[in-house]
Parts: structure tokens; C-alpha cells; sequence
């Protein structure tokens, strides 16, 4: 691992280490918010678990409902009773963040009304209970598109937070602790020259008195 090239200061040694500090502390933030996105992301991945088996139950009834009620009916009929809006539906989007992830929320107004053309006033009674789980079902499929985006949006955002915890926790870290250990070698070296030197000069000192005490 190559070190950064700085200079063997005191100075630079209190700096490297609040550096050090401020990133452990950047870590650990990070890496409680990891750990709070897997948590959040499990109890969606429950959450889309259920949603898809209940529009899975719900709309494998319906179709069996509408299957009951076409059997009843002509082709013609079918084909006017299908081409005919039976409720109305307002549907408008806003974005909604949790834990820096955006995600897309869907605003369904429903009119509960269901209102027939006097053509179709006496089809079957399949076509009825068709149409009331379908008010049922559209909300849950709608449910379940929200769930699954924003279970896959989770996913992105723990694999990014999981590289930048990694390059912290892995790389950073180290190189700030190798630097921190090189500055306090360096100076522990200068410190000794600086000691070795002060022996030196005092003993030249003292043999030249001792020299001149001689004479």
C-alpha cells in the first residue's frame, strides 16, 4: 500500500489523527445506515411476499368469476360488456424518500360506483362479482408495483452503501493508521538523531574542558 507523502510534523500528526477520527466516525455512521437498510428491506421483501400471494389468490378468482360469466354470454354480448368502462379511476404519482431512497407512490381515487348501461343491466352474476373483486385488485396490483420498485431501489442503495463501508473500513482506515504510524516513526527517529546529537555535542564539550584543564 503506497503511502501519501507528508511531512513528519507534529503538526501534521494531530491533524492526521482528527482526520482518522472523523472518518471512523463517518464509518460507523454509515455503517449504522447500512444495517438500518437491510432491516427496512427485509420487512419489504415480506411486505411484496404478501402482496404478490394476495393479487396472485385475488386474481386467479376473478378470472375464474369472469370465465363463470362469459360462458353465459355471446360473442357480441361479451364484446359490448367489455368495451364499456364500468367505474372510474383517478390515478396521479408523487415520490416519497425514506433513508435517501426516492421512490414512486400511486394516488388511486376510485368512484365505488359502478354504473351499467341499461343494455347490460341483466348480465350474469359472475360479471358482478367480477367487477367488485377487480375494485379490489387494482389497488393491490398498484401495491405491489410500489413494493417491488422500491424493494429494488433498497437493493441498489445497500450495495452502494456497502462499497463505500468497504472502501472506509478497508482502505482509508488503514492508509490514515499507516500514515499516523509512519509520522510517529519518522519523529520518534528525529527525536533520537536530535538526542544522539545533544550527547554528541555535550561530550565535545566536556573533553574540551576536561583538554583545557590539563594544560
Amino acid at each position: 500500500m503506497a503511502l501519501t507523502i507528508v511531512n513528519p510534523t507534529r503538526m501534521e500528526l494531530t491533524k492526521l489523527k482528527n482526520q482518522l477520527a472523523v472518518t471512523q466516525r463517518g464509518h460507523r455512521l454509515l455503517k449504522d445506515k447500512q444495517d438500518e437498510l437491510i432491516r427496512q428491506f427485509m420487512d419489504l421483501v415480506f411486505e411484496t411476499k404478501k402482496l404478490r400471494n394476495d393479487v396472485e389468490e385475488l386474481l386467479k378468482t376473478t378470472l375464474q368469476q369472469f370465465k363463470k360469466g362469459r360462458l353465459k354470454l355471446q360473442t357480441k354480448q361479451l364484446i359490448e360488456l367489455t368495451s364499456v368502462p364500468f367505474f372510474h379511476l383517478d390515478l396521479t404519482t408523487h415520490k416519497e424518500k425514506s433513508m435517501t431512497v426516492e421512490s414512486l407512490k400511486f394516488d388511486l381515487d376510485f368512484d365505488p360506483e359502478i354504473i351499467l348501461p341499461h343494455s347490460l343491466s341483466n348480465m350474469p352474476i359472475e360479471f358482478d362479482e367480477t367487477l367488485l373483486l377487480s375494485q379490489k385488485l387494482i389497488p393491490l396490483i398498484f401495491a405491489l408495483v410500489e413494493a417491488e420498485k422500491k424493494s429494488e431501489l433498497y437493493a441498489q442503495e445497500i450495495e452502494k452503501t456497502r462499497r463505500r463501508v468497504n472502501a472506509i473500513e478497508h482502505i482509508m482506515i488503514p492508509e490514515q493508521i499507516a500514515l499516523i504510524k509512519d509520522i510517529r516513526t519518522k519523529l520518534a527517529d528525529q527525536e533520537m538523531a536530535a538526542t544522539i546529537r545533544v550527547m554528541k555535542s555535550k561530550e565535545m564539550i566536556i573533553k574540551k574542558i576536561r583538554a583545557s584543564q590539563t594544560k
